[in-house]
């Protein structure tokens, strides 16, 4: 614990329904399992190397850029703002657990606006095939106000990307049950909430991504070094540690680690220099 939190403070020194899915190549070959080594440095700005090869780059809080060699963008809890850009995202996500996550007021040129919840009670349901990459949801219960449940009321939102599936657990608020997980299938890649009070306890979310069995897992929503520090304690068993001085991450499905890892990103919002 001593030597990850010390890492993690030079680090943050550095400014920077099953029967009736549709088709899912995740849900298909739920039980791959590819493997071997991984990682490039490189710009959100930069040219992807191959059509195989997806980019992440963590933004701020919950929001991630998703991008596709062949030129698609999408960003996960999209808020509105994304940096000094004039970025336009093909298409974005939100969850409506508190404003962070979420905006009343796209950019009305962005093509697909993808909110997670839809009429109380009732989720939405969402399908988006743009052809290189493939966006879809799966609805999850939120905490409501003065402690009550709206059902459906989030979702966790699946990329299927490069032979990759890239899921977004969104601001989960507890673990799923045995239809929710069946319907994200393998997640290779996947992005979680670790502020442990907000959304779920620690010890809750990391029995979900123990399930999950992904090959790369990258915290989000953590609010200091310390929080971030008791989420990889309690991951470092069975999980690889990469601490990474950067907020790009480029990965493909011959690059994935032969053992499931814990790849740390520094949020960074977005400027055309990078």
């Amino acid at each position: 614990m001593l030597r990850v939190l010390v890492v993690l403070l030079l680090i943050l020194a550095v400014p920077a329904a099953a029967q009736s899915r549709r088709p899912s190549h995740c849900i298909a070959i739920a039980d791959a399992a590819p493997g071997l080594e991984y990682l490039q440095k490189a710009a959100w700005t930069d040219p992807l190397p191959d059509e195989y090869t997806v980019r992440l780059h963590y933004i701020t809080h919950a929001s991630f850029l998703i991008q596709t060699a062949g030129g698609l963008n999408a960003v996960t809890d999209y808020t509105g703002f994304l940096g000094a850009t004039t970025l336009v995202p093909d298409v974005v996500t939100m969850n409506h657990a508190h404003g962070s996550h979420w905006t009343q007021n796209p950019d009305p040129n962005i093509p697909h606006v993808l909110p997670g919840w839809g009429p109380f009670g009732e989720g939405i349901e969402h399908h988006l095939d743009l052809g290189e990459m493939l966006v879809r949801n799966v609805s999850t219960d939120i905490r409501s106000a003065y402690g009550g449940v709206e059902e459906n009321g989030n979702s966790i939102f699946v990329f299927e990307v490069g032979g990759l599936c890239i899921g977004h657990l969104g601001h989960l608020h507890h673990v799923p049950n045995d239809q929710q997980f069946a319907a994200l299938g393998r997640l290779d890649v996947v992005i979680a909430p670790v502020d442990g009070g907000m959304t779920m306890p620690l010890p809750e979310m990391i029995s979900v991504l123990q399930r999950l069995k992904s090959s790369v897992v990258i915290p989000s929503h953590w609010f200091s070094a310390y929080a971030l520090g008791n989420f990889l304690t309690g991951m470092e068993n069975d999980f690889e540690i990469e601490l990474l001085d950067r907020s790009d991450y480029e990965v493909s499905l011959r690059t994935l680690p032969s053992r499931p890892t814990v790849v740390v990103l520094m949020p960074s919002y977005l400027t055309e220099a990078d």
